[in-house]
């Protein structure tokens, strides 16, 4: 877990802190009708070509593209885009649209879900023969590689736990209490410099990446969009607040070995220890926030009562389905990682830029632990 703040430092621009990113470019006919109405239209006026949304494959680039900057309006927003547009009718009626046809797909990838408690136990066992990106990274993995890696999970590690924050009010007060604690140390327990976003910003830097919030957007492809549209979905939406428990849980237990591999990779690659402390970070609190959420998050969302009279309850299998929907996206991401790079080819849309040598900021300087 994060230290104890020694003391209240004072507000201050950290690296991850850049502002909105701009708006993508658009891949095919649905991103482009989103896109083009947060340029061009008014939030108040229905934005043509927003309807059609049926024929669009839910794991595609454009229909991935256009939920993720739909929800990415109720994070921080596009540069030069009306706020107004967070809660357009007709921008939400598209949503709706792509939200449905996504949760079905998940659905039907996941099936009816096993009992929690062998979902929970198959989490806990890591693979004796793993081969997925933290194994290949520590074995042959390059310095390119590890640099598309984390363009690939900055769209969600620098929001690291925003799309968790939207569970808390909609659970019980005993679960609501641990989730609140593990959420303390997510965001720095006190210290801006420490939240774990600002650490990933570091940790870019120091591959030289570009450490701006957004900032690879465009070339991220469909199946790291989903990873973070998985988490979104169940997050703005109260019905699937067991399936997001069930996402941070999947996520704390699994974390701790995959960050032990790519702490140790990086590190082999050449990176400095602020190039590797988010990972090293994450294999101690993760392990501490896993016994969270398992015994003071979902027991107390397990022993609670219906929502309405008469209406069923199944919790346990909306938490089964929540980590084995995110299983199945990171899985996904997974095999098109590992296709790309055992082929020779690269992971993205487009090809990195160069290293640049970007500075960390005093904040980041002073803050880091020596």
């Amino acid at each position: 877990m994060s230290p104890e703040p020694d003391a209240a430092p004072a507000p201050s621009l950290t690296l991850a802190d850049a502002g909105p990113p701009p708006l993508p470019a658009d891949r095919g006919p649905l991103s482009a009708a989103v896109l083009g109405a947060l340029r061009h239209a008014e939030p108040s006026r229905p934005p043509a070509g927003l309807s059609d949304a049926r024929s669009a494959d839910p794991w595609g680039e454009d229909a991935q593209l256009a939920l993720y900057v739909c929800y990415e309006l109720h994070y921080r927003g596009f540069a030069g885009v009306d706020d107004g547009w967070e809660w357009s009718p007709a921008l939400l009626a598209l949503r709706g649209r792509l939200e449905r046809a996504f949760l079905a797909a998940l659905r039907r990838e996941v099936g009816e879900p096993p009992p929690l408690a062998a979902v929970l136990a198959d989490l806990l066992a890591e693979p004796p023969d793993g081969d997925g990106p933290s194994h290949h990274l520590l074995a042959a993995g390059t310095r390119q590689q590890a640099r598309e890696y984390l363009a690939h999970r900055s769209l969600y590690h620098l929001k690291e736990a925003d799309p968790q924050m939207w569970a808390v009010p909609r659970l019980p007060n005993p679960a609501k209490a641990a989730l609140v604690a593990v959420q303390y140390d997510e965001y720095g327990a006190g210290r801006p410099e420490r939240a774990h976003a600002e650490l990933f910003a570091a940790m870019m830097a120091d591959f030289g990446l570009d450490p701006a919030y957004g900032g690879y957007l465009d070339v991220v492809p469909a199946p790291a969009l989903a990873v973070v549209n998985t988490m979104s979905l169940f997050g703005l939406h109260r019905a699937l607040r067991g399936a997001l428990v069930g996402q941070f849980a999947a996520v704390e237990i699994t974390s701790p070995p995959g960050a032990a591999r790519l702490a140790a990779a990086f590190e082999r690659l050449g990176a400095s220890p602020r190039g590797t402390l988010f990972y090293r970070e994450h294999v101690l609190a993760d392990a501490v926030h896993e016994q969270l959420v398992r015994h003071t998050v979902i027991e107390p969302l397990l022993t609670g009562t219906p929502d309405r009279p008469g209406a069923p309850d199944r919790p346990a299998a909306e938490i089964a389905f929540g980590a084995l929907a995110y299983t199945r996206v990171e899985d996904r991401l997974a095999d098109h990682l590992m296709t790309a790079w055992r082929s020779g080819r690269g992971s993205l849309c487009r090809p990195l830029p160069p290293p640049s040598e970007l500075a960390p900021t005093r904040t980041q300087l002073e803050g880091s632990p020596r």
